[in-house]
């Protein structure tokens, strides 16, 4: 499993209409929240092994309406209590 985070430029008055889109239309999303500064939103997705990073940004996330950028993460190892 492949863990990325995708922060999002949204067009101006779209952030909560993309996110809801996102958490309905992307069965790969974990959660997705609203973030200040340069992005409106930050989400966090689980892909399959062998499913490819940029294809899955660029033509299932990238093209959605309401999304001016992105800005993606690929993490390595979660830290965590337990």
């Amino acid at each position: 499993m492949q863990t990325i985070f995708v922060q999002f430029k949204c067009r101006p008055g779209r952030a909560y209409e993309v996110a809801d889109r996102l958490v309905q239309e992307v069965e790969e999303i974990s959660e997705v929240y609203s973030t200040s500064g340069h992005y409106d939103l930050i989400a966090k997705f689980y892909l399959a092994d062998d499913q490819d990073i940029g294809h899955f940004v660029t033509e299932r996330l990238q093209t959605a309406d309401g999304i001016a950028d992105t800005f993606t993460t690929v993490a390595f190892k979660a830290f965590g209590q337990g």
